[in-house]
């Protein structure tokens, strides 16, 4: 499908690579400024940066790198997303400058197909397609940069490292992750590291042959075979044993490894994804991880919020957590009521999604009434009554409540405010000082 009058933006001063591809694209329908250094493309894109929907730039140009290129229009508003075209000893540089904020990069040489996909990919996003993008984490916008950051990360092989709480939702984005990569019809192999014991984690990990131990009667193969083609997920990779993380860096570098009791290596081919609530990166003798495997394992680093950090995705996540629990059971739920939305708006929750999702299915299985009340969602005495009460200012309660009818009818209005403002019964004027008091102001069309 052609882009519809697309505009793209190419730093390249290789005559010959430039010439090829601005033919390519200009037949495939973009319309395509070509700079040929760094400073004219600095210079050109200041003036055009709102109607670019994409700049492809090379690292390596005769006057000043890529990446100060993509330093100095960073800070200008609305600036294009940016694809870096890069040789194999500047993967490295591409990988920062994806953390900085760049979109993607592409090795030299590349295969055209792949290298328009990218390209489509890439592209600036209108607010209608934002609308129509589909987030499956969540509504928050810290959630919703971590699942653009995964989907980024799926169109590579390198090593992608979660981090975040217990129970924020690690695995599930490791899946996503895999999901929406070239492997999702491959195997995803999880392996929590902390529930495996220390003795039998190799075994399980990479297998072994018959009569490497005591009670190995027959070959076993391990997570690392069994993954294939897949994504290999470590679960709490920092409670992976200091002797193992030798063999696993070994694995990732080599892209092999040895049977427990073989002789003969495996070729390893999956992708792997770690995950863990640890601080690894912490430089100290105590931190009983090899720094070599953390940086190469946190090549693509991602990182999940907790869900505390995340207001607009707690009453998203019991909306589908209690559609899942109803399905499952023969009660029939309508919903929460107004009272328990309320309080999980203020409650903490100290065991983020994981929590949420437990408490929903209890509430399911114990609620009396068609309405989930706070005293099913929350059954404990201490919070409710007969103990150290907590309670949360009213300010906050009122403001959650706001935030949420103005989400529900700006969604229901596509976002325009005089229709908004008519379902909330407030004047367009009221409405606009309320968004923009909870941040909500870019919620609004455009056109508005």
């Amino acid at each position: 499908m052609q882009p519809d009058l697309a505009r793209i933006g190419l730093v390249e001063d290789d005559p010959i690579m430039g010439g090829s591809i601005v033919q390519r694209l200009e037949l495939e329908g973009w319309k395509v400024t070509w700079w040929q250094s760094g400073r004219d493309a600095i210079s050109g894109i200041e003036g055009i940066a709102s109607v670019l929907d994409l700049v492809i730039c090379d690292i390596r140009l005769p006057d000043i790198s890529g990446e100060e290129v993509f330093s100095e229009l960073a800070s200008l508003p609305n600036s294009p997303p940016f694809i870096f075209v890069t040789g194999h000893g500047e993967i490295d540089q591409a990988v920062r400058l994806m953390r900085s904020g760049a979109t993607d990069f592409m090795t030299k040489p590349f295969a055209m197909d792949e290298f328009l996909r990218r390209i489509e990919a890439g592209r600036r996003t209108t607010n209608s397609q934002l609308r129509l993008k589909g987030y499956v984490l969540g509504e928050s916008p810290a959630i919703q940069h971590a699942e653009d950051l995964l989907r980024r990360y799926a169109r590579h092989d390198l090593p992608v490292l979660i981090t975040g709480e217990t129970g924020a939702g690690k695995e599930v984005a490791a899946r996503l992750l895999h999901e929406v990569s070239s492997r999702g019809a491959e195997p995803f192999i999880a392996v929590n590291c902390a529930a495996i014991p220390a003795d039998l984690l190799e075994s399980e990990i990479f297998g072994h042959e018959k009569g490497a131990f005591t009670g190995a009667q027959q070959r076993h193969f391990g997570y690392a075979e069994r993954a294939g083609e897949g994504t290999l997920f470590l679960d709490e990779i920092g409670d992976m044993p200091w002797s193992l993380q030798a063999k696993l860096l070994r694995l990732i570098e080599a892209g092999s490894f040895n049977r427990v009791g073989g002789e003969t290596a495996c070729k390893f081919r999956a992708r792997v994804v770690s995950a863990t609530h640890r601080e690894l990166g912490l430089r100290d003798q105590h931190s009983g991880f090899r720094e070599d495997l953390y940086f190469r394992l946190a090549v693509l680093p991602v990182t999940i919020p907790p869900l505390r950090e995340r207001h607009e995705d707690i009453t998203w996540l019991l909306d589908r957590f209690l559609e899942t629990a109803v399905s499952r059971s023969d009660r029939r739920i309508r919903g929460f009521s107004a009272l328990t939305e309320e309080a999980a708006l203020a409650y903490p929750w100290p065991g983020n999604v994981r929590e949420l999702r437990n408490r929903v299915e209890r509430a399911v299985a114990l609620s009396t009434s068609e309405w989930i009340l706070p005293g099913d969602l929350f059954p404990e005495q201490s919070i409710w009554g007969g103990g150290s009460t907590v309670f949360v200012p009213l300010a906050d309660v009122r403001d959650a409540a706001e935030r949420r009818q103005i989400e529900r009818a700006l969604e229901e209005t596509g976002g325009q405010i005089a229709k908004a403002a008519g379902l909330l019964a407030v004047s367009r004027t009221t409405l606009w000082e309320k968004m923009t008091r909870l941040g909500l102001a870019d919620r609004a069309r455009s056109t508005s």
